[in-house]
């Protein structure tokens, strides 16, 4: 969506010999009456509703033209030229569909003649109704959208445009099918907040709308198997206007750790990754890495319970939005049973800390060896009970690997957090997490204001019995401004991720789709999965 296109430009003069086609549009666009009726209405924020074409305020101002093409049979011409042409599939946070390359350049007479329309009779149609001095030149792209194909929520707001635009070239359609063109609502802080009109796209119908910091939209996942959602789409540019500073919305807050020994490790932790052998081979392979996968983390007995209380039905899960950034769930702390109260503790214990610096190298804590007792040749592991020394710490605590954490008599060596602030090492590390149940149409996006800062990922799943990947829902790591994949992480039963990131590194957990859904023939009670993310940060 943020790439640079090549502009289509109508035709310098007609070229002797050249085969044309007829592009003639609805009446509607002659109709003098009507075209003043529909300025009035736009600019004075009123609906018009006129069989041969419509406006609308709200939730942003946005008109329908059925019709479009006053030929069916041109329209059909048009549908079959495009049919031909080459498509490209297209995936990332936002998208999954194909498209074709840019429309401007293609010579093939229908696709030819729609560009020219669109850019002379219907160009000033739109300027006199708007009242935006429009550009002579468009983007102009085509797109298919087949089953589970879904674009999501944005606002198009890029590169001065002013006015999109789409045509719909479909078979009969339904609401069931999905491929809704979806408008939200928003609030005073311009962020989207619920989807409160949904337009099924409808043969040879043109929808268009004002790209405004409200514009906020998405075509829904297409439903049907069968049905292609073919389009047309692209803007029209314009002077720019003066945008609103976009909101920046707090961050989960940020902990140092609490004060529990290692005692909580051994009631939770398979013991095979307490050995410091154990450590030493997972450090290597990180600092590598940059990532690892431990599978089987937890206590078979321990993962069991935790996964129990996590169907428990009194936990209150709220909604976390908005949907330009991400849709899916989180859990209310307070609302928690007891045994999901403890892990939470534990993934924010000062042992854990100091385990993930064994694990990973970094200097979670003030006992982990930092960079300069490497270079100087004491870059040996921290063991978890505290003390810088190769001895196993299963050997030294093996009398209380079933005893209840405690917390320390003198915690006073614990530093606490300063403003949550944290450089890179300098200041006190902490953590910030949130226990995220996923289902159907969950997912988060790559987004302007993402932290860019060095941080340990770490995420933990639960309940994902016959998890297919082609059901979305896997975390992706990408470099900032770049669709490739560096990393993806799926979700596994207890399986430990940790992932490094750097200032460069961001991440998304791609859209679930509706194949997700025939997991329910295996699992009639599970509908998608839960995870425990957090991430912590030097």
């Amino acid at each position: 969506m943020s790439a640079k296109r090549r502009r289509a430009s109508p035709p310098a003069g007609k070229k002797r010999g050249k085969r044309e086609a007829p592009a003639e549009l609805c009446a509607a666009m002659r109709d003098a009456a009507l075209r003043e009726r529909a300025a009035a209405a736009w600019g004075g924020g009123e609906p018009l509703r006129h069989e041969a074409a419509a406006v609308e305020p709200a939730p942003f101002r946005h008109g329908v033209i059925p019709g479009f093409l006053a030929s069916s049979a041109s329209a059909e011409a048009l549908r079959d030229e495009l049919l031909g042409l080459a498509f490209h599939r297209r995936r990332n946070d936002l998208l999954s569909l194909r498209q074709s390359e840019e429309l401007g350049g293609r010579t093939e007479p229908h696709v030819a003649a729609l560009r020219h329309a669109l850019c002379e009779e219907f160009r000033a149609w739109l300027s006199a109704v708007t009242q935006i001095e429009l550009e002579p030149t468009i983007d102009i792209s085509c797109a298919k959208y087949e089953y589970t194909d879904v674009l999501l929520c944005h606002d198009d707001e890029l590169e001065g445009r002013r006015i999109a635009f789409i045509l719909y070239l479909v078979p009969p359609w339904e609401k069931s099918d999905g491929g809704t063109l979806d408008l939200y609502s928003t609030d005073e802080r311009f962020q989207p907040q619920r989807i409160v009109k949904s337009l099924v796209p409808s043969w040879n119908t043109l929808v268009f709308f004002e790209v405004s910091p409200v514009s906020f939209h998405q075509v829904s996942e297409v439903l049907s198997e069968e049905k292609c959602r073919l389009s047309v789409s692209g803007w029209f540019h314009g002077p720019p206007v003066v945008r609103p500073a976009r909101h920046i919305e707090a961050a989960l807050p940020r902990s140092p750790h609490i004060p529990y020994d290692h005692e909580i490790l051994y009631e939770w932790i398979n013991l095979v990754y307490l050995d410091m052998d154990s450590q030493a081979q997972i450090q290597e392979e990180f600092e590598e890495r940059s990532e690892i996968l431990l599978k089987d983390f937890l206590k078979k007995e321990k993962y069991q319970l935790l996964c129990q209380a996590l169907e428990n039905k009194d936990i209150q899960w709220s909604s976390r939005g908005p949907a330009n950034k991400r849709l899916y769930e989180t859990a209310e702390e307070d609302s928690l049973p007891d045994m999901l109260k403890k892990f939470m503790q534990f993934l924010r214990s000062e042992a854990l800390f100091l385990l993930l610096s064994n694990f990973t190298g970094l200097k979670l804590h003030f006992l982990a060896p930092s960079d300069e007792d490497e270079d100087a040749g004491e870059g040996r592991a921290a063991d978890t009970a505290g003390h810088s020394s190769p001895k196993s710490e299963q050997e030294e605590t093996e009398q209380h690997a079933d005893g209840n954490p405690h917390q320390p008599d003198q915690p006073d060596n614990i530093p606490e957090a300063q403003g949550g602030e944290t450089q890179n090492g300098s200041g006190t590390p902490v953590c910030a997490g949130e226990l995220r149940r996923w289902a159907h149409g969950h997912y988060t996006l790559v987004h302007d204001a993402q932290a860019t800062e060095f941080a340990l990922d770490l995420l933990f799943f639960c309940g994902c019995e016959d998890w297919d990947p082609e059901y979305g829902g896997f975390t992706s790591y990408i470099a900032k401004g770049e669709d490739e994949e560096l990393l993806t992480v799926n979700p596994e039963d207890n399986c430990l991720a940790l992932v490094y990131r750097d200032k460069e590194t961001m991440k998304f957990v791609k859209y679930i789709n509706h194949r997700s859904l025939a997991r329910l023939k295996k699992h009639p009670n599970r509908t998608g999965f839960w995870d425990f993310s957090f991430v912590y940060y030097e």
